[in-house]
């Protein structure tokens, strides 16, 4: 749909009536499909971290200590085994024929051989039982058993016996151990309580695995997800808030205010943003029990508003010069009067585009500094802290840092994109076009 403008030509001596036409002016433009997108995914995140905890209701600090790095799973029942620490066959047990399993669980895989004529050390080998070699070299032992205790998990493994002089393979078997949990550690999670016997207990779901320290890797990601979408959110409403006011008053007082106001916006501008940052979050200081985020949002506050004072100033010293303020001006309005009629709908625009491309920019100065050690602290995480926690086991398991990371650049892509469709729906700038 289009509205045409027409145009009525002056009229020349002998010359019919001439009507000129011009371009139709089109109408505000639907928004793109990549904008509703953005719209959508801005959305959902939104839902994961506000709606997302009250659903998936696990503690992102519960250390699950019998999963460690443990890939994704479903709820599922354990057995509650007795931690006996070292083990050694009983006297009275028969000398096996081949290499035995004793006991097999995600707790320790208890293994037995008989003795061979001319072997005095062996070593043992642990491997997938799907993947060819031997795998890892777990221990050496003049004795004929071994208690396997390092990060069992419920798959099948490949337990090899060879000769640790010659390297001879003597014995081999496969075994897949049992789900389960020591006693200690279904007492620590409350599972059971002290004292108790029971045998089986139920094990919660991790749908995208646990981390290194055996945390729901799922309720992190939203426990971190609060975090940066608050720093992002709160810290630009306050610094823009801020610069706003600022500027807007240099704007409008003018004369030498204005001069001493933007000669200190040069001042904190020239100040090197990142080590400043830095000095500023050492400097407040974290006390026992603090997370970090308000000397965060505090010191993004003291070095990130120029921009926006600069903005407003600018617009103001624009709109002061403009026909429409000067008539209310000499028609007796008040100041207070043309700042809410004429200046705030003039600025509104800009500084909800500013606001919109500051988001993204304040959740990646958050993650950054996370990531390197200096954002939120421990047991309060954010996506750069996890980030900062997943890069230490890239290489063994990429998704504890690729998830997180995936997300922040989720967050700044649809930030950015829905800045970018502000800014064109708040442009004011037309052109008639004769056709």
């Amino acid at each position: 749909m289009a509205i045409s403008v027409f145009r009525f030509a002056p009229k020349t001596w002998g010359a019919a009536d001439d009507v000129e036409a011009v371009a139709p002016l089109p109408l505000p433009p639907m928004a793109s499909p990549m904008v509703v997108l953005s719209a959508l995914m801005v959305l959902c995140l939104l839902l994961f971290v506000t709606v997302g905890p009250l659903l998936w209701q696990q503690s992102p600090s519960q250390q699950w200590l019998s999963q460690i790095s443990d890939g994704a799973s479903s709820a599922y029942s354990v057995r509650i085994v007795s931690d006996n620490g070292d083990w050694r066959p009983s006297a009275k047990s028969d000398s096996p024929r081949g290499l035995t399993i004793h006991t097999a669980n995600t707790e320790y895989v208890r293994l037995h051989w008989p003795k061979l004529a001319g072997v005095e050390r062996y070593r043992i080998y642990r491997g997938d039982a799907n993947k060819p070699g031997l795998g890892l070299a777990m221990a050496e032992t003049g004795d004929n058993y071994y208690q396997d205790r390092l990060q069992l998990s419920r798959e099948v493994y490949r337990y090899t016996i060879a000769d640790a002089e010659t390297g001879l393979l003597l014995l081999a078997r496969e075994v897949r151990p049992e789900p389960a949990m020591s006693a200690f550690e279904a007492q620590l999670q409350g599972l059971i309580p002290l004292g108790g016997n029971e045998e089986w207990v139920d094990i919660p779901a991790h749908p995208l695995g646990t981390d290194a320290l055996g945390r729901d890797i799922l309720a992190r990601l939203m426990a971190g997800g609060r975090t940066s979408l608050f720093v992002g959110v709160v810290a630009p409403l306050l610094y823009i808030s801020f610069g706003c006011v600022f500027g807007a008053i240099a704007g409008l007082m003018g004369g030498w205010v204005d001069q001493l106001a933007m000669r200190f916006v040069d001042f904190v501008v020239a100040l090197p943003f990142l080590l400043f940052m830095i000095l500023f979050r050492v400097a407040f200081g974290i006390g026992p029990g603090e997370n970090g985020i308000m000397p965060l949002i505090v010191a993004m506050l003291v070095l990130s508003w120029p921009g926006s004072a600069r903005l407003i100033r600018g617009q103001v010293l624009a709109l002061r010069s403009q026909p429409f303020v000067e008539a209310s001006r000499i028609a007796g309005v008040g100041t207070s009067r043309i700042i809410l009629r004429h200046m705030l709908p003039n600025v509104l625009p800009m500084i909800l585009v500013a606001f919109s491309f500051a988001i993204p920019q304040a959740i990646f100065t958050e993650a950054f500094l996370s990531f390197i050690g200096m954002g939120v602290s421990p047991p309060t995480t954010s996506w750069g802290a996890l980030c900062n926690d997943g890069i230490k086991t890239l290489l063994s398991h990429p998704r504890q840092l690729l998830l997180p990371a995936l997300l922040i650049s989720m967050s700044v892509l649809a930030f950015n994109i829905l800045g970018d469709a502000l800014r064109d729906a708040t442009d004011r700038r037309s052109g008639v076009v004769r056709a």
